[in-house]
């Protein structure tokens, strides 16, 4: 395997295993209690969601795994191009946080791609969200740094 595949898939391959222990440790610890870490900011919970990260398209689990395979596909596909480090440990945790969920889809649901994923964080005003949520969200914000950090300047796109 080349350095440009190995680096990018085993951090996507520590975020599903980390995804998948940790909602394997709420499902079993945080059903029947919350634990509260910092009240009225961060706690511990189980909770079942059939739609998109933080709770949004309830119901709508098959189209956001399609989705999430969709997007899994062609992220792939573009970290077979040459890429910055930013942006192949960014496409790394999309990879890993998309296939995190597919796996809760596949899964825990009877029928094509309806199983619930698992979230089990609450921060402060945050809906409930899981590892995998959080390693999309994270590669967001690292992709909007490097693109801040490598735009042009206004007067050299004038005069380019």
């Amino acid at each position: 395997m080349s350095r440009r595949w190995a680096a990018p898939l085993l951090v996507a391959l520590l975020v599903v295993v980390v995804d998948l222990i940790t909602k394997r440790y709420a499902a079993i610890h945080f059903v029947d209690a919350d634990v509260i870490l910092i009240p009225d900011f961060l706690y511990f919970t189980f909770v079942e969601n059939p739609g998109a990260a933080f709770g949004v398209l309830q119901g709508s689990g098959p189209i956001v795994g399609l989705a999430a395979i969709v997007i899994t596909v062609v992220v792939i596909s573009v970290l077979g191009r040459e890429r910055p480090t930013l942006e192949r440990v960014a496409f790394a945790l999309i990879i890993g946080g998309a296939v995190g969920n597919i796996i809760d889809r596949i899964f825990r649901g009877d029928g094509f791609l309806d199983g619930p994923v698992i979230d089990w964080v609450v921060l402060w005003r945050i809906p409930t969200f899981n590892v995998a949520d959080a390693a999309v969200n994270v590669a967001v914000v690292l992709l909007l740094i490097h693109a801040w950090r490598t735009r042009k300047p206004e007067t050299q796109r004038a005069s380019s």
